[in-house]
């Protein structure tokens, strides 16, 4: 499969600056405390000691004006919020799923999904591991297993669609276990782990297909589904005159249920769904929300919120906006490319990931150099990034030892509407500096994990 090539030209953000949020750049010294007293840790880093904040695109992209409107519109009655039905009709008319239990954020839907769906013993492929995603798998008793390409593992391949099912793989895992005890499949838009990476429309219609023989639902990860549906768009053949909002919903018309962060693809501070066309897994959601999240018209969010959401949807669809929001990871990322900056190939759709074995070949991965890099450029230029490497990968349930990861990844995420032109100017010209300085990097050791998703909390110490 070839990608499709054309030459880009200027473009400008589609829209106008009303509200600013000042910032302000640290000192070396001030930045060498932050990141000691953070135990090398990014995420333990105070937002106010950050100068242009990489870190995620989760919740922290900017609403619009309309958006904010919105939330002057918060209808905050316990049961059966004016907000809710805003929601839902716009969730069945872009996404096409019958039934919808919103949730605080992803992470509430994926409890959802786990604990309703998956038995002890269970094994639930994807296309990769997220980290949140598997960890409610597990912990409900299942298993996951990795059924994406081989490519999507490989940083410098050019595949355009490294977010596929390798459908081989897929039967190999149901002959092995049987259908019986594959809930479903768990396929993820815009594979973040693999470096912002999309399913094909013709891989899912083949998914489908076998999926309705073996008697599998599809529950989709929607997250950056939108984002999927451009890269469907732009590289896919018979796609190149269709809509975005078309794609999606056709996207969507192809599987039975999702989860859905609302803090990504649909520009808000907090919310989530879960969505499905089967109504008795639907009554088994709204059933248990109550117990996790809240009423099953608020699942632990404000009206206000889910107005917010509801809107975001229809701003999310904009062929500007996504034009603006995936043509600006690609300014960031051609320049690191230019520079000779190791990074994941083709270029996704929310960030630019380096790949710091490239750009650390000295370090074992057990030094982790993802987050070792991501530490080094927060004292180089006060910029925050995210290590998804070693790190996130966690342990191995059975061995107790580290994962390690094909992919070992600096993310450098970019929330949409927030930053200009000259803000990536700046993160390619620090990055740049800190790859010129890079065999004097040194790795780090773990002082601190925590059971559960040791990414966020862990605490390192630098190797002397």
């Amino acid at each position: 499969m070839t990608m499709k090539t054309s030459h880009r030209p200027s473009w400008a953000e589609p829209y106008k600056i009303k509200t600013v949020e000042l910032i302000r750049m640290t000192t070396r010294e001030e930045r060498e405390q932050a990141i000691r007293e953070a135990g090398y840790n990014t995420f333990l880093i105070r937002s106010r000691d950050v100068y242009i904040d990489l870190l995620t695109d989760s919740g922290t992209s900017a609403m619009s004006d309309r958006q904010w409107a919105g939330l002057m519109m918060g209808d905050e009655a316990y049961s059966g919020s004016e907000n809710f039905y805003h929601l839902q009709d716009a969730v069945r008319e872009y996404y096409g799923y019958k039934y919808l239990v919103p949730t605080h954020q992803g992470r509430g839907a994926e409890n959802l999904l786990s604990q309703i769906m998956i038995k002890e013993g269970d094994y639930v492929p994807g296309n990769m591991y997220f980290t949140t995603t598997r960890l409610h798998q597990e912990l409900a008793g299942g298993t996951f297993v990795d059924v994406i390409i081989d490519e999507a593992h490989d940083p410098a391949s050019r595949h355009p669609f490294k977010g596929n099912v390798d459908m081989e793989k897929l039967d190999r895992l149901v002959q092995e276990v049987g259908a019986e005890n594959v809930p479903y499949i768990s396929l993820e838009g815009n594979v973040n782990m693999a470096g912002g990476q999309p399913f094909s429309m013709a891989n899912l219609k083949e998914l489908n297909s076998y999926c309705r023989k073996h008697n599998i639902p599809i529950m989709l990860d929607a997250t950056r589904t939108i984002e999927n549906a451009w890269f469907i768009r732009e590289r896919e053949d018979g796609y190149a005159d269709k809509s975005l909002r078309s794609i999606l919903r056709e996207i969507c018309d192809l599987t039975d249920g999702c989860t859905m962060s609302a803090k990504k693809d649909l520009l808000v501070n907090i919310g989530g769904f879960f969505a499905c066309n089967d109504e008795s897994i639907f009554l088994k959601a709204q059933n248990m929300v109550v117990v996790y999240e809240g009423l099953h018209t608020y699942g632990g969010l404000a009206g206000r919120d889910m107005e917010a959401m509801a809107i975001g949807i229809r701003e999310a669809v904009m062929e500007e906006h996504q034009a603006s929001r995936i043509g600006q990871v690609r300014y960031l990322g051609d320049m690191l490319r230019q520079a000779g900056v190791p990074i994941v190939n083709p270029i996704g759709s929310h960030a630019i990931f380096i790949d710091a074995r490239k750009f650390l070949p000295h370090l074992d991965q057990d030094e982790y150099p993802a987050q070792s890099l991501a530490a080094e450029l927060y004292l180089e230029a006060g910029i925050r990034a995210m290590e998804r490497g070693n790190v996130s990968a966690g342990r191995d349930p059975v061995t107790g030892k580290n994962r390690h990861p094909a992919l070992e990844l600096v993310r450098l995420t970019l929330p949409r509407r927030v930053y200009t032109q000259a803000h990536m100017d700046v993160v390619a010209e620090s990055v740049v500096r800190v790859f010129e300085n890079r065999d004097n990097i040194k790795g780090l050791k773990m002082i601190y994990e925590p059971e559960y998703l040791r990414f966020f909390q862990a605490r390192f110490e630098p190797l002397t």
